[in-house]
């Protein structure tokens, strides 16, 4: 009777036997959720509901930008080049790092103004005039 008392007293708790199954189950149902509500990073294709605008219908200053950018500068600003977040969400989702953003001088403005170019290392670049409220996707 004893051997039989000690093998009960060493088994997992039921109770501790089903919150450790629940518990594995609920990740595992977080794993799948998690990855088929992923978005895709980067992959390369236009967003389909940016409009575009071609290079040569940008305002002056706009291309000008464009020129500095495509031959790494330099630029005007200390900000220029640096990491646009897209946390408006009008980009393509992308990893961090992917888009930078660039100052389009605004005639008249002493400050940095609303107008902005974003790049992605692949070359592709995005036009903005009133400070990421709406985008264009800049064409050749």
């Amino acid at each position: 009777m004893n051997a039989m008392k000690i093998f009960l007293e060493r088994r997992i708790p039921p109770v501790k036997s089903i919150g450790i199954a629940l518990t594995v189950a609920g990740l595992l149902c977080l794993a799948a959720f998690t990855a088929l509500n992923a978005q895709p990073l980067d992959r390369g294709a236009p967003h389909p509901a940016i409009p575009a605008i071609r290079a040569a219908d940008l305002p002056p200053q706009a291309r000008e930008t464009l020129a500095l950018i495509r031959s790494g500068g330099p630029f005007p600003h200390a900000r220029d080049g640096s990491v646009f977040a897209n946390r408006e969400g009008l980009l393509p989702p992308a990893a961090r790092g992917t888009y930078r953003e660039y100052t389009v001088m605004t005639p008249g403005r002493k400050d940095r103004g609303a107008r902005r170019i974003v790049a992605v290392r692949r070359g592709e670049f995005y036009y903005t005039e009133d400070h990421y409220r709406s985008f264009r996707r800049i064409i050749e």
